[in-house]
């Protein structure tokens, strides 16, 4: 869990700015986009969609710009065009890496993704070469605000949570997939939650002792995360603390 946590800061670190923040929205923007065409502009019906936002408010969209993507998906734009599609590699080091992505244009996004693999170091795979190194897990990411620790493990686990990790900043809430949003409906109704989402939890983590197949690995990281057609990327490197 501690890989996911170090993830998590990373993240945030990366949205810091402008561009990357307008990058952020787009890729969440699209999977609202998605969500509505699926399954209807209610999120009290749609779970996707609720997720979804979710999504947006940890990355701090603004809601004006959440409903005008809802409305604008109920107006016809064109969500129907955008499928997912995984990709599995390795980077540098054997670094297991999956690739989530939604894409309009399959050749587009498979010659990208393939690009980055082969420029830092990598090589993508097939299908399942490095998934089963995963587990799916719901992740929900509490902001730990005085909170006690006797009763925050009380109340996750009567929610149906499998586990949760307490640090100074926040909480890591993990559950089974199909009791993700069981517990963080449970857990929303009593504590701030930055962030809830069904992620890829790597079962053993890889560390890398070459430091140009560090600066490699963090190269591929932030080209796989530049591309708009990226939506997710997991991997199990256990980052050195002092990656940005």
């Amino acid at each position: 869990m501690s890989g996911h946590s170090k993830w998590s800061t990373i993240k945030r670190k990366k949205g810091a700015n402008d561009a990357q923040r307008a990058k952020i929205f787009t890729k969440v923007s699209r999977e609202i986009l998605v969500a509505v065409k699926a399954g209807g502009p209610d999120p009290d019906n749609n779970s996707a969609l609720k997720d979804a936002i979710s999504k947006a408010r940890a990355v701090n969209m603004p809601n004006d710009n959440i409903s005008r993507t809802i409305k604008k998906a109920e107006g016809g734009a064109d969500g129907d065009n955008y499928e997912t599609v995984i990709y599995e590699g390795y980077g540098p080091s054997g670094v297991a890496v999956i690739v989530d992505t939604l894409t309009d244009n399959r050749n587009r996004t498979a010659a990208n993704v393939r690009h980055y693999f082969d420029k830092f170091g990598g090589n993508l795979g097939t299908n399942g070469c490095v998934s089963f190194m995963f587990d799916k897990k719901g992740v929900i990411i509490i902001e730990n605000e005085g909170i006690s620790e006797d009763e925050i493990t009380m109340d996750a686990l009567e929610a149906g949570a499998e586990d949760l990790s307490v640090s100074e900043d926040c909480i890591e809430v993990t559950s089974a997939p199909e009791d993700f949003h069981t517990v963080r409906d449970a857990l929303e109704t009593k504590y701030t939650i930055s962030s809830a989402e069904l992620s890829m939890i790597p079962q053993t983590m890889t560390k890398i002792s070459d430091e140009e197949h560090i600066t490699l690995m963090g190269r591929l990281l932030d080209s796989l995360d530049d591309d708009d057609d990226v939506q997710n990327v997991y991997h199990n490197w256990d980052m050195p603390d002092d990656t940005e």
